[in-house]
């Protein structure tokens, strides 16, 4: 069984109150690493169980291991040191985010990476109707963070050169991914918010620090590190990707639609399939999905996970088939746009809530493609 499914889902999911205690209690010092642990794996079954139990074919840990999406990621990786930030360091629609300042050290690499361990507990959770999935930044966004207009320069005083840098991401990506897959990961998914910064012109020259030419030629070089990663990776290793303009708080980090990125993104990368955010009048129309090239398939992200208001399952449904207008029917799925919780804080929802917009999925998937 791959990713995608017709109803799917991204990957994250609120955090339950007992692992938000357990994770605070740690940090005080007032629990251990052990206690932590079995906290966090006393959740992920109940989650997992839940998952289970709306019909649903994918599962992960929720990244209920994780303060965030893409950090913790990179803190697995020599070469690689973070501290609490104190006054926010990103800000989303006006709302500074309170995620830790992470810096390079030293040239990276990584073996025995903690997510391989993260992975093997989610792994044997799956049965005859599930699989496993991972959710990994991608290596162009692992490149890009370090490389932007605020890291830039400390990158080059310990490589160099970016060239050396994006040689050394490639490779450790390469080794992640093999360790991964000796694990038995089968369905991996790169998170990629650095397309969903460029979509917005200004951003992507304040987030880069480059313009015209140099910014073009930036953006294939983002290219070229997936493709590479991908093209070394086992071939019966699904490589699926998930694009947004950023999901803190129900916040969102830029705006723009996917005309200015797809002849890249959609015709060159070479991944199975694309989550989509396409929750809001923030991600344009469905008409750049034409340049999706070959076979590869779409998983429309019509539902929001920043509020808590369901939609108009009809009003979905005239959805999907305008985008089918662009991509055949057989080659789209549903899921919402983006996870629950990005970062540990959450957005604005109950759990209720996030439960009843899978369920919608589910409903509105099966009506769809119900003879498919």
């Amino acid at each position: 069984m791959n990713t995608p499914f017709r109803y799917d889902f991204v990957g994250s999911f609120l955090r339950p109150q007992k692992l938000k205690d357990a994770r605070k209690n740690f940090e005080e010092g007032t629990i251990s690493q052990e206690k932590l642990t079995a906290v966090e794996d006393e959740c992920i079954l109940e989650l997992v169980a839940k998952i289970k139990e709306l019909g649903y074919h994918v599962i992960t840990d929720g990244e209920f291991r994780r303060s965030t999406w893409h950090l913790d990621f990179m803190w697995g990786f020599e070469g690689i040191e973070h501290q609490k930030t104190v006054e926010g360091n990103t800000t989303f629609d006006a709302e500074a985010a309170m995620i830790d300042d992470t810096y390079m050290t030293g040239k990276i690499s990584v073996k025995n990476h903690p997510f391989v361990e993260h992975f093997k507990f989610i792994k044997a959770l799956e049965d005859e109707n599930t699989v496993a999935k991972q959710t990994i930044p991608s290596p162009g966004q692992f490149y890009a963070y370090f490389t932007g207009a605020q890291l830039l320069n400390t990158t080059l005083e310990i490589y160099g050169s970016e060239e050396a840098f994006a040689e050394d991401v490639i490779k450790a990506y390469g080794e992640f991914v093999q360790e991964i897959y000796a694990a038995g990961c089968r369905n991996l998914q790169f998170d990629d918010c650095v397309w969903g910064g460029m979509v917005d012109a200004k951003m992507a020259v304040a987030l880069t620090g480059r313009t015209g030419q140099r910014l073009e030629d930036y953006k294939k070089l983002l290219l070229e590190l997936n493709n590479q990663v991908v093209a070394q990776a086992p071939e019966d290793l699904v490589i699926n990707t998930h694009v947004c303009r950023g999901n803190y708080h129900s916040t969102f980090f830029s705006s723009g639609a996917y005309d200015s990125v797809a002849d890249l993104l959609f015709g060159e990368e070479n991944v199975n399939a694309y989550y989509l955010e396409y929750d809001d009048k923030r991600s344009g129309g469905f008409a750049p999905l034409a340049k999706v090239s070959g076979d590869k398939k779409v998983v429309l992200g019509l539902i929001t996970t920043k509020t808590p208001e369901l939609e108009d399952k009809e009003k979905v449904i005239a959805r999907i088939h305008e985008a089918a207008k662009y991509v055949p029917l057989d080659r789209l799925y549903l899921s919402p746009q983006c996870g629950f919780a990005s970062c540990e804080i959450g957005n604005k929802l109950t759990e209720e809530e996030q439960w009843a917009k899978l369920k919608i999925v589910k409903e509105i998937a099966d009506e769809v493609w119900s003879d498919r």
